[in-house]
């Protein structure tokens, strides 16, 4: 049986209001889900070209301004 989904733990929801996934959360589920997640640790190995490079690419952007 799956547990609840803990907000803060496994979820939080941004300033738009929209639920957004942890790391955590997509660890636990185990692969990447080609949605473009913020949080996807996975590198984004699902999301189809040229989406995929762009997503990495503001993930480093992000990174380097310590967002």
């Amino acid at each position: 049986m799956k547990q609840p989904l803990v907000e803060k733990i496994d979820f939080y929801y941004n300033a738009q209001g929209y639920m957004v996934f942890t790391e955590k959360f997509h660890l636990n589920r185990g692969f990447c889900c080609g949605n473009g997640c913020k949080h996807c640790p996975f590198d984004y190995e699902k999301v189809p070209e040229p989406e995929r490079s762009a997503l990495l690419a503001r993930r480093q952007e992000e990174g380097k301004r310590g967002h």
